[in-house]
């Protein structure tokens, strides 16, 4: 279940992974089969999957190592900060309130939770592209 947020609550922050940054050179994995433990599979049809995903401080955020993500939609549930390393080395740190929603082009990277504290997120995955008919 999702809680209401409050104006408080959205004031928060949660890491945004710095939008349509980088793609390729990883392989493809399910975060909630790789880490059970901090995803959970909230909704799902043939059109896009919504995972609730929670990241305890010094957690990758996102999946282990390097990786890649579809094309997705991420709304910061917590106030937070991460620690971003793209494909050839380069390494962002961001910061997000919660609230604060952000769009994905499929992408590869490595996130690390440096916050101090629990990072909670909302990410929408699309299965397809748009316009793309069953």
């Amino acid at each position: 279940m999702i809680p209401d947020l409050t104006d408080a609550d959205r004031r928060n922050a949660l890491l945004a992974v710095l939008a349509a940054l980088a793609s390729g050179g990883a392989a493809a994995q399910d975060a909630a089969t790789v880490q059970p433990r901090a995803y959970r599979v909230a909704f799902e049809n043939d059109q896009l999957r919504v995972l609730e995903f929670n990241s305890r401080p010094g957690m990758a955020l996102c999946g282990n190592g390097m990786h890649s993500h579809p094309a997705h939609l991420t709304v910061a549930l917590t106030d937070g900060k991460g620690r971003v390393r793209l494909p050839g080395g380069k390494t962002i740190v961001g910061e997000n309130k919660a609230g604060d929603v952000f769009w994905s082009e499929a992408e590869a990277h490595e996130v690390e939770n440096i916050s101090g504290r629990d990072m909670r997120a909302l990410i929408v995955e699309l299965k397809r592209p748009a316009g793309v008919k069953a």
